[in-house]
């Protein structure tokens, strides 16, 4: 994929760029596929703000997308490339030898016609998914599993990739796209390859209008708020925080304060964390 960069008509065209979509098939997304998707702009299921910043942008339908990919030693073609509003990446839709359709997330060198299959004998290439197992050490590969069974949650945003770096025991180590080592067991699925529409990363929104589109809200500095709407309000003109260091508007610290709730997690299997030196 490659950006589209428009002259300076108005000023919010100016330096604006967009995803080029002319790879991508000029069809109507799968029906059988759609599920309905319901904004709850941020909101609990008491209807209280939990996330803030959420709210509007454009109505969508959710893709539902195999991240499982458990339908092994079955064939199939694939017979579209598709834009998903839902993320970054590009999906392809794709087509079983026994009729059974379903989407997947789209890798580099993909394209219309191309054979996919997922299991253990499955061959290295873009868009095969296979258990870490089989791999061979040094695949760059995508939608990892961290439990087996439980579908892909690692590497999966437009133009991302972990490296398969050894495997000992019953775990492989991986290097993840942020730069962190950690262990996954050599059981759980990954698919071959880097995640396609690698040029993501290079668009400029290039106004405030397309990033309400996307259903994000304006955010307002607690500097310019009055002090009973944030620690940091107040005050003639501008003036200095008043209280050591910058906190959120619940008055906890903003910066390199831990966050993460004291329940099991899998850090464990974290060789080597991006912060790290």
């Amino acid at each position: 994929m490659s950006i589209k960069v428009y002259n300076p008509t108005t000023n919010a065209r100016r330096g604006m760029s967009v995803t080029d979509y002319s790879e991508l098939s000029k069809v109507a997304p799968e029906k059988s596929l759609l599920r309905p998707l319901k904004k709850n702009s941020g909101r609990n299921n008491y209807g209280r703000i939990t996330v803030r910043h959420h709210g509007g942008g454009n109505r969508r339908k959710y893709r539902v997308i195999d991240f499982k990919r458990t339908k092994f030693d079955v064939e199939a073609t694939v017979k579209t490339l598709e834009y998903d509003p839902n993320r970054s990446a590009h999906i392809a839709l794709i087509e079983y030898a026994d009729g059974v359709k379903s989407y997947i997330l789209a890798p580099v060198g993909l394209k219309v016609g191309d054979k996919v299959l997922a299991g253990p004998n499955a061959d290295i290439k873009p868009g095969n998914a296979l258990p870490l197992t089989n791999i061979p050490v040094g695949t760059f590969i995508h939608n990892v599993e961290l439990y087996p069974g439980k579908g892909g949650q690692l590497a999966r945003a437009a133009g991302n990739a972990a490296q398969l770096m050894a495997k000992e025991g019953v775990y492989a180590l991986l290097r993840l796209p942020s730069g962190e080592l950690r262990n996954v067991p050599v059981n759980c699925m990954a698919t071959v390859g880097q995640v396609g529409n690698t040029d993501h990363e290079n668009v400029k929104i290039g106004k405030a209008g397309r990033t309400r589109h996307l259903g994000i809200r304006p955010t307002v500095r607690g500097s310019v708020m009055n002090p009973n709407d944030h620690p940091h309000g107040g005050g003639e003109g501008k003036s200095p925080i008043g209280r050591p260091g910058p906190v959120t508007p619940w008055g906890k610290p903003a910066l390199g304060y831990k966050t993460r709730k004291k329940k099991k997690h899998s850090d464990k299997l974290i060789v080597k964390r991006i912060n790290d030196r």
